[in-house]
């Protein structure tokens, strides 16, 4: 177009400088532009990573707090009772005879000759005493003795002279019944004096302590030239020895009322002391009380135990393992009883793996494992170690056993490899 036409249309043409001035203007609007669509576009994704991010992080925060909300457990079957049990008691080995062994004889200790740990047979001589008294009354025992003796023999011959004179009617009958009389009675203090010189000789035999029967000597109160005192060994501190018999022992235990009348004579029983690892030995109920001792609600039972060998020695502690037999009840393991205010529960899980609380009567107790007499049918599945906060009707997941790992291959296997 001319100028001309510029004119007539009142256009006027536009500088040179200002026509770039615009263009430039255009450039920085349309740039403007780009930069806000990009920036919003940027704000956007920014927006949309958030909400995205955020939505993610709540659900994995809701599946972590289900999942840690979760129960896992553990659990047991009920068994029966049709296996024998073996009931657990501590006992303590005595001589089958233990006996102290004291002086019928005062005087003073003369000499011994057995010693602690002394094997001995019966009759063995153990000690001696010096009586010193008792001989001197034996002494004079003897004279009274003899004087009763010459009492009777004049007392004889006196009877005799009266009966002959009585024949000849010389004396009374009153007379001759006077010294039939004496005659009786000199026999009688005759017989009175044997009688002390028996006693003094027996117990001039008490000198000699004796063993009365075969055992060990476990203690020795006297030494040599100690006051023994007649009668002195009412108790065994004041005995001059303490004998036992070690073959066979005896193990006395308290079995409580619950086992009471599992346990018959003749049965067989287990022991076995911690000392001696790996031993067990036999022995067997020679007797029981028959009846519950009112204090301790328990019946006392005798175990006779040989010891041939002499191994067990008396007064040690052992555990004698009385096998029971079963009484076919229910039985389940201590780890699944919960003991609360409505008393002995179990928490059983239904084919909902949901938590059912089930109160339970219990019965023996065997250690690691209970009899349940009442409350449970037999096919529960039983919660161990339930934890103190178990409510009915909780939804518990089933732990997994973990996986032993395989043990590492020594170098040597690992360089045959």
């Amino acid at each position: 177009m001319s100028q001309e036409r510029h004119s007539q249309l009142g256009i006027h043409p536009l500088d040179p400088g200002e026509a770039g001035e615009l263009l430039k203007r255009r450039q920085i609007v349309r740039r403007t532009r780009i930069v806000v669509i990009v920036v919003m576009l940027l704000l956007a994704a920014g927006a949309a990573r958030t909400v995205v991010s955020r939505v993610f992080n709540a659900r994995e925060l809701e599946a972590g707090t289900v999942e840690r909300a979760r129960q896992y457990v553990k659990t047991a079957t009920v068994n029966s009772s049709g296996a024998s049990q073996t009931l657990s008691l501590p006992g303590t080995l005595q001589g089958y005879v233990q006996s102290p062994i004291s002086a019928r004889a005062g005087g003073y200790l003369k000499r011994w000759y057995k010693d602690i740990g002394s094997r001995v047979e019966k009759g063995e001589l153990l000690a001696e005493l010096d009586t010193p008294e008792t001989d001197q009354q034996l002494s004079q025992a003897i004279a009274a003795r003899q004087q009763a003796a010459s009492s009777l023999d004049l007392a004889k011959s006196t009877v005799d002279r009266w009966e002959a004179l009585r024949k000849k009617d010389a004396v009374s009958q009153q007379e001759l019944d006077e010294r039939r009389s004496a005659f009786a009675q000199a026999g009688s203090n005759l017989a009175a004096a044997d009688a002390n010189v028996g006693r003094l000789r027996q117990v001039e035999g008490f000198k000699r302590i004796v063993a009365p029967f075969a055992g060990v000597i476990t203690r020795r109160n006297v030494d040599v030239g100690d006051l023994v005192d007649p009668g002195s060994g009412g108790g065994a501190a004041r005995a001059l020895f303490m004998l036992s018999q070690t073959d066979p022992l005896r193990v006395y235990v308290n079995v409580p009322q619950s086992y009471a009348n599992l346990v018959k004579q003749g049965q067989k029983v287990v022991v076995t002391q911690t000392e001696l690892r790996g031993q067990k030995f036999e022995g067997k109920v020679a007797r029981t009380a028959a009846s519950i001792d009112t204090t301790t609600r328990s019946m006392q039972v005798e175990v006779a135990l040989p010891n041939p060998d002499g191994i067990l020695l008396p007064g040690a502690f052992v555990q004698v393992a009385l096998p029971l037999k079963p009484s076919g009840a229910l039985v389940v393991s201590t780890d699944t009883l919960l003991f609360r205010r409505d008393g002995t529960l179990v928490a059983t899980v239904d084919a909902g793996n949901r938590v059912r609380l089930k109160r339970v009567q219990i019965g023996r107790n065997f250690g690691q494992t209970v009899e349940v007499l009442d409350g449970i049918s037999g096919n529960e599945r039983l919660i161990l170690n339930p934890s103190d906060s178990v409510a009915e009707g909780d939804e518990v997941a089933f732990a997994t056993e973990a996986q032993p790992k395989p043990a590492a291959k020594p170098p040597a296997e690992q360089g045959k490899s």
